[in-house]
């Protein structure tokens, strides 16, 4: 692949979402990503539709596969190898696997000075909870994420997986990092990301109100802060707002639903007004939404220039204009499993995204055979990292 990355090489020892997701990023910047997968593979490639489900592929594009049976001796020395031609190495093990495996940071930098290390767990390195099991739900859950998303009368975990995502965007942040200051030093670091500190960071802005004003949020207020809101339109179909603090949209707003009535009221009179009384707000504006259908609410908040967005499903939101636009969707083939519908990287370079030569997500040690190949003439010639 071409890109800011080409020529890296990162080896993706991870499984399920958190270090697939950063080595990914990574090959999505043009880095040549080397996925190297246990006997059966990754675990997430059978989590539904046989080898190669929709999770897998979701987190895999842009790789190479290798697998390596790490209770062979011989196949560590492939690992070795294969670390001391990387320029990355990144796994989402529980803290003392990798060293089980011959494969600690200590071991790897021994191999490789140059090698950027990256390990992502649940709960970090050392501490009362670093060998607990940790999965999305636990890392949101303890970071004090989740209790601004579940209803405390009616608890239940609704959303996509957040934590194992943002964990990986703050693994691949650290990493070019990392790979920044090694262009002037010429060593690698160490990098670890633990998932509860990368959520509660996430959520930093609750936290300062929180240290601020000593006020614990809940599943409400965002939405009442931000002046956000949901509601439903007369034709079923459901529209964000969003208000903000600038007061030309709360003006705007009123002129879209021809309400001035509104801004005469007490509880409506400023911004903090709003915020206090966010629920009167909402439960005044849920009947004027549900007089006309949703494409015509859009036009006229477009026209009065009100912060809003129809709230798509996944089957309607690629089909929006502006998300066409955009060109988020993506047809890849592979030679054996067929066609792959994926999104584009959001990250555009000089105007446009270089994904050119966006490859599906491998077969089961599908490029095992040459990687091999490779390393051995790596070896020979004496070739390193980058």
């Amino acid at each position: 692949m071409s890109g800011p990355l080409a020529g890296y090489r990162v080896v993706d020892h991870g499984e399920f979402i958190t270090a697939p997701y950063a080595a990914m990023l990574l090959g999505d910047l043009g880095a040549e990503v080397v996925k190297v997968e246990r006997p059966g593979g990754d675990r997430f490639r059978h989590f539904e539709h046989g080898s190669y489900g929709p999770q897998f592929q979701a987190f895999n594009r842009n790789k190479k596969s290798l697998v390596l049976d790490l209770e062979r001796d011989d196949e560590r020395a492939t690992l070795h190898d294969l670390l001391r031609t990387a320029d990355v190495y990144i796994h989402n093990f529980r803290p003392g696997v990798a060293e089980r495996l011959g494969a600690g940071a200590d071991a790897a930098h021994a191999i490789n000075p140059r090698l950027v290390y990256c390990a992502i767990s649940g709960f970090g390195p050392d501490g009362p909870y670093a060998q607990r099991p940790a999965y999305d739900t636990v890392g949101q859950a303890l970071s004090g994420f989740l209790s601004m998303f579940v209803d405390p009368s009616s608890p239940r975990i609704v959303g996509p997986a957040t934590a194992d995502s943002v964990s990986g965007l703050y693994a691949a942040n650290g990493i070019l990092a990392a790979l920044l200051e090694r262009g002037r030093t010429g060593r690698g670091r160490c990098v670890h990301v633990p998932m509860v500190a990368a959520m509660a960071h996430f959520s930093i802005e609750q936290y300062h109100r929180y240290f601020a004003t000593g006020e614990v949020p809940g599943p409400s207020d965002r939405g009442r802060v931000a002046q956000s809101f949901a509601l439903r339109c007369a034709d079923g179909g459901l529209i964000a707002i969003h208000l903000s603090s600038p007061p030309k949209f709360w003006t705007g707003l009123l002129a879209a639903i021809e309400r001035p009535d509104l801004a005469s009221d007490p509880r409506f009179a400023g911004r903090m007004d709003r915020v206090r009384h966010h629920e009167a707000l909402a439960a005044a504006l849920r009947p004027v939404f549900a007089t006309r259908n949703r494409d015509e609410w859009t036009h006229r908040l477009a026209a009065a220039d009100v912060p809003h967005a129809p709230i798509l499903g996944l089957d309607e939101a690629l089909d929006d204009p502006q998300m066409r636009h955009l060109a988020m969707d993506r047809r890849l083939h592979h030679p054996v499993e067929g066609a792959v519908r994926t999104l584009r990287t959001p990250v555009f370079l000089d105007g446009g995204r270089d994904d050119a030569a966006m490859t599906a997500p491998p077969a089961l040690d599908e490029h095992g055979e040459a990687i091999r190949a490779d390393l051995a003439r790596r070896l020979r010639r004496g070739e390193g990292p980058a």
